[in-house]
C-alpha cells in the first residue's frame, strides 16, 4: 500500500494489532507499533496457502499494515465457550491444523530457534488463532512463524493452552478456565508427535513473551516449578 488506510470499522483487536473492515471482503490488520513490518509475514502466509494450508489470502503488505481476506466466523475459543461439548472435536481439529501447517516446507530464510527441522512452524497456533468459517477453519496471526521440528510447535501450543488467561466475557472466561486442562489432554491425545520433553523448554521461551499477562507468567512459573511435562 502506498498510503495507510485511515477508515474502516474496527472488527477485532489482538494483543498488539487492530483489525478493520475496509470493504470488498478485505480487512486491514494494523500493528499498533508503527515500526513493525508485515512483509515477511505476508510472504509466509502466501507460501503456506499455496501449499494447501488454510490461510486467508493476502492482498497487500506495507510497514505495519497487512490487507487480507475477511474471513468471517467465531474463533475456536469462542466456539468452545458457547459449545463446550465440542471440545474433543475441536482439539482433534487443532491437531489436524498443526499437521497441515507442518506439511508445508519452510522458507529458507526463516529462523530456526528450536534447532534442525524443515517444517513450517506457526508458533502461536491455539484456539484463539483459528477462525471457524462456513467453508472450514482458517489459521491467522502468522507473525511468529519459523522453521524447525514439528514437536516443538505442538509443545508450545500445549503450553499456551494450559497457561493462558482466557479473554472475553465472564461466561467465556469461566468455561475456558474449567476446560483448559481437559482440552489440553484431548489435544495431547490427538497429536502423537507432541513430545513431552519439549514442554519445559517451550514454557521457558514463553516466559519471555512481552505480551504475557502477569497471570500467565505466574502460571508458566508454576508449570516449570512443578516439573510437569504434559498430562
Amino acid at each position: 500500500m502506498n498510503a495507510r488506510p485511515t477508515t474502516g470499522r474496527l472488527v477485532g483487536q489482538g494483543r498488539n494489532a487492530d483489525v478493520y473492515d475496509v470493504g470488498g471482503g478485505r480487512v486491514l490488520r494494523r500493528y499498533r507499533d508503527a515500526a513493525l513490518a508485515t512483509d515477511r509475514e505476508a510472504e509466509v502466509m502466501t507460501h503456506a496457502r499455496a501449499h494447501g494450508a488454510p490461510v486467508p489470502e493476502v492482498f497487500d503488505a506495507s510497514g505495519p499494515d497487512l490487507v487480507m481476506e475477511y474471513v468471517v466466523g467465531p474463533t475456536m475459543l469462542q466456539a468452545l465457550a458457547r459449545q463446550p461439548w465440542t471440545m474433543g472435536r475441536q482439539a482433534r481439529l487443532l491437531a489436524q491444523l498443526h499437521d497441515q501447517v507442518h506439511a508445508v516446507p519452510a522458507l529458507s530464510w526463516q529462523d530456526t530457534p528450536f534447532g534442525d527441522g524443515d517444517a513450517l512452524l506457526h508458533r502461536d497456533l491455539h484456539p484463539d488463532n483459528v477462525i471457524l468459517t462456513e467453508d472450514g477453519p482458517q489459521v491467522i496471526d502468522w507473525e511468529g512463524a519459523v522453521r524447525g521440528p514439528a514437536p516443538a510447535d505442538l509443545a508450545l501450543t500445549w503450553v499456551i493452552v494450559v497457561t493462558s488467561e482466557v479473554p472475553g466475557p465472564l461466561l467465556q472466561r469461566a468455561v475456558g478456565m474449567a476446560g483448559q486442562r481437559w482440552f489440553a489432554r484431548r489435544f495431547l491425545a490427538s497429536a502423537p508427535r507432541l513430545a513431552p520433553e519439549w514442554i519445559p523448554a517451550m514454557a521457558e521461551r514463553r516466559l519471555h513473551d512481552h505480551n504475557l499477562r502477569e497471570s500467565e507468567a505466574a502460571a508458566l512459573r508454576r508449570l516449570l516449578e512443578s516439573g510437569r511435562r504434559a498430562d
